[in-house]
């Protein structure tokens, strides 16, 4: 079986690469790729490349989600999260291959303090939330077998994200103000490929089990829940930090204005994941942990 997956740099892909790897003979793009097109602004090219690999599962981990720009680039963003996914769909539905694709809990309003279903009615905030809803719809008008993971608060220890950014500014100033308003669960990139692998093992088998599913971590926690564990854990392998445990402060949305709205309640119910392809989801902090031991370990 030959896996055709996109996106492979982000950090998602680049831990799909390595899960999917035993699966199948693995081609994996980028919007760089030479060879084979995987530049999602490219959609004829996109067509060609699925034509040409004829995989038997495509794998699509590209997408726009710089939330802030997204809103003053809207039809570039729209082209990428929703025009490209569709087709993906429409090419997986000709060769009945399976998609898998990722989407978000941006998809929602953010309202309320349960977790989101997959049947909660979606309500985007920003041009990146309405954009992977369309993204979404277009796969499921297209009735190709696919597999949609919802997540959210996604980090790997590979490039950029949140925690490597406390660490960073703890170790900078004297105190630190961090959202307390907005909850979810951080959800690692190496979770993620690793339930995708599980997941496309047991479609292959069983195409029942299409459709639509959310994906994150177990547990719950603000942003600033999330910065104190991190510098806690820190402080514990003997990082030296300028900031005080008592120096990092709680405080609403609203002290940070940005371009795009972002959901209060990130909250997202995996039951229905879980069941289905008989899975535990670990608890955030185990995640978190080990990214950062990687992390630290690799800067000390």
């Amino acid at each position: 079986m030959k896996i055709l997956l996109f996106g492979k740099n982000g950090q998602v892909g680049w831990e799909l690469q390595r899960s999917l790897a035993p699966l199948g003979e693995l081609v994996a793009l980028d919007s760089d790729s030479q060879e084979l097109c995987g530049d999602f602004t490219d959609l004829k090219g996109i067509t060609n490349t699925i034509r040409e690999a004829t995989p038997g599962v495509i794998v699509n981990a590209a997408a726009h989600t710089a939330v802030d720009k997204a809103e003053s680039e809207p039809e570039l963003v729209r082209t990428i999260n929703a025009f490209a996914p569709g087709v993906l769909a429409q090419e997986a539905r000709r060769t009945n291959a399976w998609l898998v694709h990722y989407s978000t809990d941006y998809v929602f309003d953010g309202s309320g303090d349960k977790p989101w279903l997959e049947t909660d009615a979606t309500a985007p905030l920003s041009v990146y939330g309405a954009t992977k809803l369309e993204g979404e719809q277009l796969i499921r008008q297209a009735n190709c077998l696919h597999l949609i993971f919802r997540t959210s608060w996604v980090y790997g220890a590979r490039g950029g994200n949140f925690a490597k950014t406390m660490l960073r500014l703890a170790q900078e100033r004297d105190s630190l103000n961090v959202i307390n308003d907005q909850v979810g669960a951080p959800t690692g990139a190496e979770l993620l490929a690793d339930v995708t692998a599980h997941a496309i093992r047991t479609a292959l088998q069983r195409p029942e089990v299409s459709g639509l599913y959310h994906l994150v971590a177990g547990g719950e926690t603000s942003w600033h829940g999330y910065a104190s564990f991190v510098l806690d854990f820190a402080r514990r392998a003997g990082i030296p930090l300028k900031v005080l445990p008592d120096a990092i402060h709680p405080v609403p949305t609203s002290a940070f204005p940005t371009p795009a709205k972002r959901p209060h309640n990130s909250r997202m119910d995996t039951t229905k994941l879980q069941n289905t392809f008989g899975l535990n989801l670990p608890m955030w902090q185990a995640g978190v942990a080990r990214m950062l031991s990687e992390v630290l370990g690799r800067s000390s």
